[in-house]
């Protein structure tokens, strides 16, 4: 049985690829700072996204896109201030996107919230 570090690592790597594949660049994995970790900063076109990566073995407890309540959604988007804060990334525009895995089926949901 896999660790959970093992499977968060194998999950970021599948929504690595699935990102790669859609056209996106990444730009950074698993940035940390006191307020917690974004999964992935990456560049569609020239906007600025931060991906959140959640996976489910199975969906009898929901699918992985249904665990990125409100609270985690505030998370991510007071990590992100940070990130832009330490890192000063060039962009006009930026958005979050999730990337669920449920049995090991994929999908990028663009645009998952908003502020």
């Amino acid at each position: 049985m896999k660790s959970t570090v093992e499977t968060g690592s194998a999950a970021e790597s599948t929504a690595v690829s699935l990102l790669v594949r859609k056209g996106y660049t990444i730009v950074e994995r698993n940035f940390r700072c006191k307020a917690g970790e974004l999964d992935v900063v990456a560049r569609d076109g020239d906007v600025l996204v931060f991906v959140e990566v959640r996976s489910r073995a199975d969906d009898s407890s929901g699918r992985a896109e249904e665990s990125v309540g409100d609270k985690k959604q505030r998370q991510v988007a007071r990590v992100a201030m940070h990130y832009i804060g330490l890192r000063d990334p060039v962009f006009q525009k930026s958005r979050f996107d999730v990337v669920a895995i449920t049995g090991g089926e994929a999908v990028l949901i663009q645009d998952a919230w908003r502020l």
